[in-house]
Order: C-alpha cells, then sequence, then structure tokens
C-alpha cells in the first residue's frame, strides 16, 4: 500500500469519526430539548403521586374507612399583588378523625369597581402530609370571575387517610394547614368564566 493510500484512509476513518460524534451530539440535543419539554408536566406528575412540597392527593371517592385518632386543619387563604380580592377561610379550623369525609368553605369578595378574576393554587403544610391529604372536591385551578361588589362562597371536600397515623413522616403529627392563595387572571377564558358563575367545574 502506498503512503498516499495510507493517508487517504485515514482521512476517511476520520472524516466517519468525526460524522459519528456529530451524529451522537445531534440526538443528545433532541434529547436534552425533550427532556426539558417534558420536565414541567412530570415534575408536577411526581409531585401528585407522591405528595412532594405539599401537593395534595386527589380522588373522586370519599373515604369509607374512619379512625378515632384527630388531626386539627388549620385553613390559610392569601391573595396575590394586582388582585383586588378579600379572601378568606370561614373557619379557621376544625379537628376531623383520620378518614373523616369533612367540608370546609372559603369566601372571596371583588372590592374593585369592575370584574375581575382569579384562579386559585393549595398546598399543605408540613409538606410530608401531602401525601395523606386527600381532595374530593375542590374550586382550585378553575377560574373565578367575581363582579364588582360580588362574593362567593366555596367549598373544599376533603379527607386525612388513615395511613397518616402509621406513616413515620406524619404519625407524630397532629395538626396541618390547608393553604390556597389566589391570583389574578390577565386573559380570562369565557368558558370557564361562566361555568364559575354557574357553579360549574370545580377540579384541582
Amino acid at each position: 500500500m502506498t503512503a498516499g493510500s495510507e493517508e487517504h484512509d485515514r482521512d476517511r476513518a476520520v472524516s466517519r469519526r468525526n460524522g459519528t460524534v456529530v451524529l451522537i451530539c445531534g440526538v443528545m440535543a433532541v434529547a436534552m430539548a425533550g427532556l426539558s419539554f417534558a420536565a414541567v408536566p412530570l415534575y408536577r406528575l411526581f409531585c401528585q403521586v407522591t405528595g412532594y412540597a405539599g401537593t395534595t392527593q386527589r380522588t373522586e371517592q370519599a373515604s369509607t374507612t374512619v379512625l378515632d385518632r384527630v388531626v386539627k386543619v388549620h385553613f390559610d387563604a392569601n391573595v396575590s399583588k394586582g388582585l383586588p380580592w378579600k379572601f378568606e377561610p370561614m373557619q379557621a379550623s376544625m379537628e376531623v378523625k383520620l378518614g373523616e369525609n369533612a367540608l370546609a368553605f372559603y369566601k372571596a369578595t371583588n372590592l374593585a369597581d369592575h370584574a375581575t378574576t382569579g384562579t386559585s393554587v393549595f398546598n399543605v403544610a408540613p409538606d410530608a402530609v401531602g401525601m395523606y391529604f386527600n381532595k374530593v372536591q375542590c374550586f382550585c385551578f378553575v377560574e373565578q370571575r367575581l363582579e364588582p361588589g360580588q362574593s362567593m362562597e366555596m367549598a373544599v371536600s376533603f379527607h386525612v387517610d388513615p395511613k397518616f397515623a402509621t406513616a413515620d413522616d406524619t404519625k407524630h403529627l397532629s395538626e396541618l394547614t390547608l393553604s390556597y392563595s389566589f391570583y389574578q387572571v390577565a386573559h380570562p377564558q369565557a368558558s370557564q368564566d361562566q361555568a364559575a358563575v354557574r357553579g360549574e367545574g370545580s377540579g384541582g
């Protein structure tokens, strides 16, 4: 084999390696972009499954097992800047048995001279409680439209999982706090606003 042939073969080998590297980098870039796109929903799903960061559980069925052990539930309400509402729990706290189906109420009033729309998020504290706090029905994540001076009562139906009594991270606890925060919706969705006024769509 001549020196020219050997050099040509080396060039071809280097070219193939470079092409392989480019291909691998391209695949990694696409994969990383896909992971970034999926990060938010995956994190949300992780929180819902594990109760991480105080994320409560959602269930469509009421509890059928009730224990004698009682836990005290405190209720907290917050309004972000820019939303001219008065928002407060209609009960400061309540004592419920583990597994007992309970109903609590919050009240919002629009203090502005024009209609405003808000939507709420929630969490429970301590964070470890999120895994065992089950919401059957609530007003979170649903746009709520209030006319000037209008007030609205909103209910949350829940129960605390009996496993709360035996789980290592909660068995020593006797109190927890359910907190809601309302934020202004800059561009309300008309269909959701109308449903909220009719009292429909209490998901989340």
